[in-house]
């Protein structure tokens, strides 16, 4: 398989628990409004409570109006490390990685190497599913107990950029409420993927994060 390495630093650092959450807009001028760029990463206890959800999203302040203005990169994989022992080394990846068409993820499982570079996982079958079209309907895939998603949201980040420009500018102390959200009315390409915990093992405690990784 094709080896592929990281293209810039990591989005998030997760957290124990089954609970992660954070963001990473517009502040990586390298990445920024690449197809690589990272946006937000979540993890959490799916409706199901047998099972947790991963959501990555890249490619940031997309135009709604604008239907061709991004796709998902096929040189772009997008990978989730889970560390199921607390050491901060990835136990176990999903890995996405779009084709024609479809996003097709890989895992969980155990990584051939950890670390900034990885390969394709060996000996895994994929799940796959269509990527959702813009103004479409939600696309889900599921098999095995596993669902999965791939395709472009609305930006579910809230965040008010400019007074927190004011704040570090010092011409002001404090967020109001609520504010006026930066990211209202925007999307990002999306990939979810929701596993029964047992397929994560470990202590029932995580940490999770998140990389784009481009084909060399």
């Amino acid at each position: 398989m094709k080896k592929v390495k990281i293209l810039l630093g990591v989005a998030i650092l997760g957290v124990a628990g089954f609970f992660v959450i954070a963001a990473d807009h517009i502040d990586a001028p390298a990445v920024t409004g690449g197809t690589s760029d990272i946006t937000d990463f979540y993890a959490f206890q799916g409706s199901n409570t047998n099972n947790i959800a991963f959501v990555a999203n890249v490619q940031g302040l997309l135009a709604p109006a604008d239907t061709g203005a991004a796709s998902f990169d096929e040189n772009v994989m997008i990978e989730i490390n889970i560390d199921t022992d607390g050491d901060a080394v990835e136990d176990l990846v999903i890995q996405a990685a779009p084709r024609d068409g479809k996003m097709y993820f890989f895992g969980p499982a155990a990584p051939a190497t950890t670390g900034t570079s990885s390969t394709f996982l060996t000996g895994v079958t994929p799940n796959t599913v269509d990527i959702t079209s813009y103004g479409s309907s939600a696309v889900v895939a599921t098999n095995g107990g596993m669902s999965f998603f791939a395709g472009p949201r609305d930006d579910p980040f809230f965040f008010d950029f400019g007074a927190y420009s004011a704040i570090i500018a010092g011409e002001a102390t404090s967020f109001d409420n609520p504010g006026m959200d930066t990211f209202a009315g925007s999307n990002v390409m999306s990939i979810v993927v929701e596993v029964p915990k047992s397929m994560i093992g470990g202590s029932g405690n995580i940490n999770t994060w998140v990389e784009t990784k481009r084909k060399q």
